[in-house]
């Protein structure tokens, strides 16, 4: 179990864990719909019976309750337990659920938890490794496959529709986000979505996607140019880059989110386009593309070993394009180890 949540239990906290992702982080259950339930010495499945033979499957150690009231049934088993405090995960119940489980659980304090939840995934197991490396590699293979599909009027849905299926017939269970293919002066869009604008010369062409493996996601994005790239591109390119590598080089077990992002954005400062580099280097990934621990100038996070984040410094310079190129890493001891295994050179097609 999870030491946090061991912690938490031994206080006296049960935990109530009503996201996707938390479930099947805690329990292996994927199928979505229901409750997961810490109460003391007990764990329960709460969920209906479209799925109940799937968490059959799924799931041990678990005691299953088939339902179709999840907050009704866990407020029954709290209640029997006589319950004095539970962690809710806030960011994850509408105001009316808690309003519904504040009044059924008179006599018990309610805890904001999501903080607590999301700090628990942070550090990746060796099984939760291996399924973050397939699908960053399914990524990687589907990159050198676009390669041969991008020319002069191809449409930008094209392309990201093609990346999408090459991920699924290669072993993805799905696309971790909603994959970004832009090109032109649409480049300087750090999460611009595919048009049907045509590719055309001398177009920088973006590419941001993800699949997942068994629940679990992967990220890359790559820049690339199709026909002969102008000196503006190129500059704008290589300073990406730079920093990109600067970011990689700083990232390592025991450097806070604000450090490794200070590093790569110093650079960019440094190089004349700091106003123009519009997000945080990078991000958690896991069960969700976007989870803890952040490289923001916010994050106090100090980066422990086996933590998978993203490193993707960008310049968007509107009116003209704009490049990012992001890489998957996971921290350790002295350094990182990269997921994404294709070129960051400029690729001129």
């Amino acid at each position: 179990m999870n030491k946090k949540l061991d912690k938490f239990l031994k206080e006296g906290i049960a935990v109530l864990v009503t996201s996707s992702h938390n479930m099947r982080y805690f329990s292996g259950f994927a199928g979505g719909e229901g409750a997961v339930l810490f109460a003391f010495d007990k764990k329960f499945l709460l969920t209906d019976s479209r799925y109940i033979e799937q968490a059959e499957n799924e799931t041990t150690e678990f005691l299953l309750t088939e339902t179709n009231d999840y907050l009704g049934s866990a407020c029954k088993l709290l209640n029997e337990s006589c319950c004095k405090k539970l962690l809710v995960e806030d960011n994850e119940i509408s105001a009316r659920d808690y309003d519904r489980i504040s009044k059924a659980l008179e006599n018990c304090e309610i805890i904001f938890g999501s903080d607590n939840m999301n700090t628990m995934r942070m550090v990746k197991t060796d099984k939760e490794l291996e399924k973050i490396k397939q699908a960053e590699e399914i990524g990687s293979k589907a990159f050198e496959h676009i390669l041969e599909f991008i020319k002069p009027d191809v449409r930008e849905k094209d392309i990201a529709l093609e990346i999408e299926y090459f991920m699924k017939k290669n072993g993805a269970d799905g696309i971790a986000f909603d994959t970004i293919a832009i090109s032109g002066k649409r480049t300087s869009l750090p999460h611009g979505t595919p048009s049907n604008k045509k590719i055309e010369k001398g177009d920088f062409v973006t590419m941001d996607f993800g699949c997942n493996v068994d629940g679990y996601c992967s990220d890359m994005t790559r820049t690339i140019v199709v026909g002969k790239p102008s000196g503006e591109q190129k500059k704008i390119y290589n300073v990406v880059k730079e920093a990109q590598q600067i970011g990689l080089d700083a990232i390592r077990r025991g450097i806070r989110g604000c450090d490794a992002d200070k590093a790569a954005r110093e650079y960019i400062e440094k190089c004349g386009f700091g106003q123009y580099f519009r997000h945080s280097l990078g991000h958690g990934v896991g069960l969700l593309v976007h989870e803890l621990p952040n490289l923001s100038p916010k994050s106090e996070i100090v980066l422990q070993e086996n933590m998978v984040v993203s490193c993707e410094p960008g310049i968007y310079i509107p009116d003209f394009g704009g490049v990012r190129i992001e890489d998957l890493v996971v921290v350790k001891k002295d350094g990182c180890e990269n997921l994404t295994s294709v070129t960051k050179e400029l690729i001129e097609l």
